[in-house]
């Protein structure tokens, strides 16, 4: 049984999902270190471009030849600028399952770039690798990362209670440090013949969510 996935990259009409390089390092850091990643992820702060080349180099690559999951760089077709990073991980080879993560730059928001991304991956996983869920974990308060499961079909299944540790400033300071806060999680799924008339229906929107794999 196949217990790594392969090193691919993904292109849809407007981005390409590929694994990251050295040359993403810079954009990598600045994407970290913005304040909603630092709110609703685990990510060091302040995120440094020494954690960032760690994870480039040397923790990506290991997700994925470990058999663990797999980490791709978002970047826009045209520009090649750094849009995201898509995460596939804690994969159970026998359940044929994976948690899937998103996080999206600032100035990238609001564009469907992390639906686009999102729903690429899961049909390359779903069509391609043969797996049969895929799970989603968001915060109670971020309303952004759920709006994205929605938009491409996933099931909300339930809350996981107080499951979670959020970050939010000190005080409600911009410039004060940063606090951490219980919060629960809310666990969405998405199977294959969840799908089926998504990827029409955000082609809708403007953008068609998939086109190519290699």
């Amino acid at each position: 049984m196949t217990t790594t996935l392969p090193d691919i990259s993904i292109s849809t009409e407007r981005l390409v999902l590929r694994p990251f390089e050295e040359a993403d390092v810079s954009a990598y850091t600045e994407m970290m270190n913005d304040e909603m990643v630092t709110a609703w992820t685990s990510v060091p702060q302040p995120y440094t471009e020494a954690d960032a080349r760690d994870w480039i180099n040397r923790l990506a690559p290991a997700e994925r030849t470990e058999g663990r999951g797999i980490a791709l760089a978002v970047t826009e077709f045209l520009t090649q600028r750094l849009v995201g990073i898509v995460q596939l991980r804690d994969i159970d080879w026998r359940v044929r399952s994976s948690e899937l993560s998103y996080v999206v730059a600032p100035w990238a928001r609001g564009e469907g770039y992390a639906s686009e991304a999102a729903l690429a991956t899961a049909q390359w996983l779903f069509n391609d690798q043969r797996f049969e869920r895929i799970e989603l974990r968001t915060a109670a308060d971020n309303t952004a990362a759920q709006q994205v499961a929605q938009k491409i079909g996933c099931i909300s299944e339930g809350v996981l209670r107080g499951a979670w540790i959020a970050r939010t400033r000190n005080g409600g300071d911009p410039f004060g440090g940063w606090l951490e806060v219980r919060t629960d999680l809310i666990v969405w799924s998405l199977l294959p013949e969840d799908l089926e008339g998504v990827g029409e229906q955000l082609a809708d929107s403007g953008f068609t969510a998939f086109s190519d794999w290699n």
